[in-house]
């Protein structure tokens, strides 16, 4: 059939007809105007699926004066391609003329399409508001469009492999009968279920029995009435939410006898009920595929979709800002590559930077590129900046903690995880939160794809150990934090990102009241600013350092945090730095936690210094080597309060310095993934306060010291992956407060002390299957009390490089 004759019919069908013919007749004739006129055919072919379901929706409710200026739009561009016909090849200014009329009319079309679109929408509204008293019949032969599957989109890339993984997922007996698919707003979800839709594999399985709701914020009976008129139902006048899911049953029952794809799009976190109800109707032969910025974890495994890769990326960016069939030669390579980095990789700034720049001359490009470096992308596009904002709506009521910690992850670097334990030290001092109601909304704005909490082992038996669980942002949403952050009135937040020198232009021009801030973060290449040192920030409480270089000095201004509570210093380049000026935190009285990423410990070890308040030190892949043991330093002195010690990814570190356990205070000792620690110190047996004693991974470890038994008020022993223990101490049982103890993948323990029956407070064993044997006889009939538990093995030594 003849192509054209798939939308005549009415007037917008018949203009489209008229156009559509001549084009292709001016393709054969007007050979100077070949690439331009081939452009144009190929953008009416993508218009043509968008005109039927337009006239569906005509016959259903009238839309003549809305379709009016389209038709109009159709018949003059009729008269301009006839014109070019008659355009004579010698005559250059002419065919410069109309070529740019031609390609004005291209980019006219391509605008119409969007409109068509919000059109179909726009019908939605407009038939609710004529169905009128308990039932409206429908005609069995009209099909309404508010559940049709959308168009195909003009530009798609990087979605083939995420198609073919939902296939998998969703064919078939035996797959998932739901499936939520999930990332951040702007990603392509919506294009992907339309994609999948229109899939030959998928229409050959569910014919005509695949409709396609959009959710968004509506109520439940809309949703009801939509599918009921797509389905060529009864369209039940529901105004409440009192008997839609009647209804929603009789559809399920009716259209599940055969194969039936239900895909709900956009679906808010406010409508899990109504997804409970699918999932409760559904029939056997059914499938519901779920887009959504929501994870709804209760429906199982979810499909996040990833960002797009760099190839994608660009190509993305090139269809956008490119016409078909034109060289992109024009615009250098690094132009072009320097305004896809800017955009983050993200899809939805792609296009619309893409657009933006489409026939515009290279000092333009150069412009734009000087746009966005200075500034954020959101800030130079308004239409950008207000989609992402929607992403944070159901943040508003109710949940401004979890808005808050959003705002918060914008204190890191982009392209960095974010250690969680940074996190929890922050809004423990800064919120006052406990940690497990931080961890809670970390997974709040993961369930809505604002960030994403990896753990890495998936070890659940955390016992307040977050060593393992990072944060990964998309660059994008990190810009949208760090926007929220400058829109609080209160500018409660200061970040700074800066290289050497050259300071940001809003402290040039005195834009931002730095006395208010409580939380601050400073990124540098590493070259510290003398202009820094008389920052004036008398209420800082969190104070977050971010560099990469061998040397760093503290700002002279940290001296006047008197306010400071918590300070994170993290080296993002390869070696460890020496830091400078660290005495200056002996003026701080009220500084409780300190974490220092890739620090050189004897460079700070050597100075004498008080910090009186300290209650935490955190020490991740640092360089201790010698630290403390040739230096002068009192470390009780110098931290006479401190309860807390955490080291971890420290590789250096071969033997536990004796000098750390004149810590006598200290409740907690994590040393952990320190794969060289051979041995510990008699010495730990002074920590008679001590209550946790975590040694996970230090996988060269071979004996604990007899002089543990003394750790009377110790309660929990981690030994988790400690491949090497050969023995435990044979007065063990002299650790009376003993409650817990790990011991997964002890490999190479292969007995238990005696004394382990005088373990009377000890009530939970966690093991592997190989160490469990070890509790047989004479413990397990006389330890009756001990809950012995057998985890599966997960472990992964180098996730550091998988994220």
């Amino acid at each position: 059939m003849d192509p054209v004759t798939l939308v005549v019919g009415s007037a917008l069908g018949a203009a489209f007809e008229i156009l559509f013919s001549a084009v292709l007749k001016a393709k054969s004739t007007a050979n100077m105007f070949q690439t331009h006129l081939g452009n144009l055919n190929a953008t009416l072919d993508s218009l043509k699926p968008v005109i039927k379901q337009l006239e569906s929706a005509n016959r259903l409710v009238p839309l003549e004066k809305s379709l009016e200026n389209f038709t109009t739009k159709m018949e003059e561009g009729k008269k301009l391609v006839d014109e070019c016909c008659e355009v004579w090849r010698i005559d250059l200014i002419k065919q410069h003329k109309y070529t740019g009329k031609i390609e004005a009319l291209d980019d006219s079309l391509h605008r119409l399409l969007s409109i068509l679109s919000v059109q179909l929408g726009s019908h939605s509204a407009m038939m609710l508001h004529r169905i009128g008293g308990n039932v409206v019949a429908q005609n069995k032969n009209q099909i309404g469009v508010r559940c049709a599957v959308p168009p195909l989109p003009l530009v798609i890339v990087g979605l083939d492999a995420p198609l073919d993984d939902l296939e998998m997922k969703l064919l078939g007996d035996g797959t998932e009968s739901i499936l939520v698919l999930t990332a951040a707003g702007g990603c392509g979800k919506t294009t992907l279920a339309t994609m999948f839709c229109h899939d030959p594999r998928v229409k050959a399985k569910f014919k005509e029995n695949i409709f396609f709701a959009t959710v968004s914020n509506k109520v439940s009976y809309l949703i009801v009435q939509e599918l009921c008129e797509h389905a060529g139902l009864e369209v039940p006048a529901l105004q409440d939410e009192v008997n839609p899911f009647k209804w929603l049953q009789k559809f399920m029952t009716e259209r599940g006898q055969n194969p039936l794809l239900l895909v709900l799009d956009d679906v808010q976190s406010e409508s899990e009920s109504l997804l409970d109800k699918f999932n409760e109707f559904k029939m056997p032969s059914c499938k519901v595929l779920v887009t959504s910025r929501y994870h709804f974890p209760k429906f199982g495994r979810t499909y996040p979709l990833d960002t797009l890769e760099d190839k994608a990326a660009m190509d993305l960016f090139r269809r956008s800002a490119f016409l078909p069939n034109t060289s992109s030669s024009d615009i250098p390579d690094d132009l072009q590559e320097e305004i896809v980095r800017l955009c983050k990789r993200f899809p939805l700034s792609l296009k619309a930077i893409g657009d933006s720049l489409r026939n515009q001359p290279i000092q333009i490009w150069e412009r734009k590129v000087r746009e966005l470096s200075k500034g954020s992308i959101l800030g130079a596009d308004k239409e950008l900046l207000a989609y992402l904002k929607s992403c944070l709506d159901d943040l508003d009521e109710g949940m401004a903690t979890v808005k808050n910690c959003f705002i918060d992850l914008g204190l890191f670097p982009e392209d960095r995880i974010i250690p969680v334990t940074a996190l929890l030290d922050m809004w423990a001092e800064y919120e006052g939160t406990e940690d497990f109601l931080s961890i809670a909304n970390l997974y709040e704005l993961t369930n809505r794809n604002l960030a994403r909490l990896v753990v890495v082992t998936g070890n659940e038996d955390v016992d307040g150990y977050y060593g393992e669980h990072f944060v990964i942002q998309h660059d994008m949403l990190r810009l949208l934090s760090i926007h929220e952050s400058c829109e609080d009135p209160k500018q409660q937040r200061l970040i700074i990102g800066t290289r050497g020198d050259e300071l940001p232009t809003w402290w040039k021009e005195m834009k931002h009241n730095t006395k208010n801030a409580r939380l601050v973060s400073i990124s540098t290449d590493g070259l510290s600013s003398a202009k820094w040192d008389n920052m004036d920030l008398p209420k800082a409480e969190v104070l977050v350092l971010n560099f990469q270089t061998e040397n760093y000095v503290l700002p002279k201004c940290v001296k006047q945090m008197s306010k400071l509570k918590v300070l994170i210093v993290t080296n993002y380049g390869v070696l460890q730095a020496d830091l400078s000026n660290f005495k200056l935190l002996g003026s701080l009285p009220n500084l409780k936690r300190i974490r220092l990423e890739r620090v050189s410990i004897p460079s700070i070890s050597k100075k004498s210094m008080q910090l009186k308040g300290l209650q935490k030190i955190s020490l991740f892949m640092c360089s201790i080597g010698q630290a403390f043991s040739n230096s002068s330093i009192q470390i009780l002195e110098a931290f006479p309060n401190l309860v807390e010690l955490n080291i971890d990814y420290c590789n250096d570190l071969v033997e536990l310095p004796a000098k750390l356990c004149d810590l006598i205070h200290l409740k907690k000792l994590s040393i952990t993934n320190c794969v060289q620690l051979s041995a510990l110190p008699d010495e730990i047996g002074k920590l008679d306060d001590l209550e946790v004693l975590r040694l996970r991974s230090c996988t060269d470890l071979e004996r604990l010291p007899d002089s543990i038994k003394n750790l009377s008020k110790l309660n929990l022993l981690d030994m988790y992956y400690c491949f090497n223990i050969k023995e435990l101490p044979e007065q063990i049982g002299e650790m009376s407060g003993l409650r817990k103890i790990k011991m997964v993948q002890c490999l190479r323990l292969l007995r238990l002390p005696a004394s382990v029956l005088n373990l009377e407070q000890l009530r939970e064993v966690i093991c592997d299957k190989d160490t469990e044997i070890l509790w047989g006889e004479p413990f397990k009939s006389n330890l009756t009390n001990i809950n012995i538990r057998v985890v599966k093995e997960d472990f992964k030594r180098n996730w550091l490089h998988d994220l």
